[in-house]
């Protein structure tokens, strides 16, 4: 028999936000099974902290998602690594910029690949095995509000927004599915000038940038509402106004 606790699978968990999610869900009492793809030592790192604090509570599992299979391959070993499988979080994701008549192909497919196609796949492998579960896409506010020099990534966050609101529909009343649209959480890991961090501040409403903690507490909120499905929640101290 399943153990009681329940499971969630964080995609892209070792770093950043998605290691913040998996720490905090952590502390909520959920097992974790933290996905990485090329961040296996901090991913084991994370896993050993956790597990620390509370034996055999996480695991790691390495899959690239954009190989044919990948996705159903996480959630099948995802549910067998602790029986059972509650809450999908699809954190995984590219980023970067994309000029007009400089764009690839190869750019398209990483882009259109880790921010919808992924997650489809990785919801629809999910769905199969949960019984009463949820799943919180990552999505951006430049999903809705595009990014200058991003029309790859927006339109994949847009698409994925529309996948969000689409599946709430098609896996009710089963499976919740929720988003949440972050605003400047984190700076890029690309070099961003002063300039550029004043200019994204100054157009924020609460005059500063987030933090992961903030969007682990909306993830948090999603996971344990009952009644809410097929809703977005803009993370981003007001940027989207």
């Amino acid at each position: 028999m399943p153990d009681s606790q329940p499971a969630a699978l964080v995609t892209g968990a070792a770093r950043r936000i998605g290691a913040a999610i998996a720490e905090a869900l952590h502390a909520a009492n959920y097992r974790v099974v933290i996905h990485c793809r090329n961040s296996r030592a901090d991913a084991d790192a994370l896993a050993a902290r956790l597990n620390a604090r509370r034996v055999n509570s996480a695991a790691v599992i390495a899959a690239d998602l954009l190989i044919d299979g990948e996705p159903e391959r996480l959630i099948k070993d995802a549910h067998k690594t602790f029986g059972r499988l509650d809450l999908l979080v699809n954190n995984a994701s590219s980023f970067y910029a994309t000029e007009i008549g400089k764009t690839t192909r190869a750019q398209w497919n990483d882009l259109i690949g880790s921010n919808l196609e992924a997650p489809f796949f990785l919801c629809q492998a999910a769905a199969s095995v949960m019984t009463n579960g949820a799943i919180v896409n990552l999505i951006d506010i430049h999903g809705e509000r595009p990014l200058a020099n991003h029309a790859v990534y927006s339109t994949a966050k847009a698409g994925l927004h529309m996948l969000t609101r689409a599946l709430a529909k098609d896996l009710a009343p089963r499976v919740r599915v929720n988003g949440i649209s972050p605003g400047a959480i984190l700076w890029p890991q690309a070099e961003m000038n002063d300039a550029e961090k004043e200019k994204i501040i100054a157009g924020t409403p609460l005059a500063r940038i987030g933090t992961p903690r903030d969007i682990a507490d909306a993830l948090l909120f999603l996971a344990r509402s009952d009644f809410i499905t097929g809703q977005v929640i803009a993370v981003d101290g007001g940027r989207s106004l």
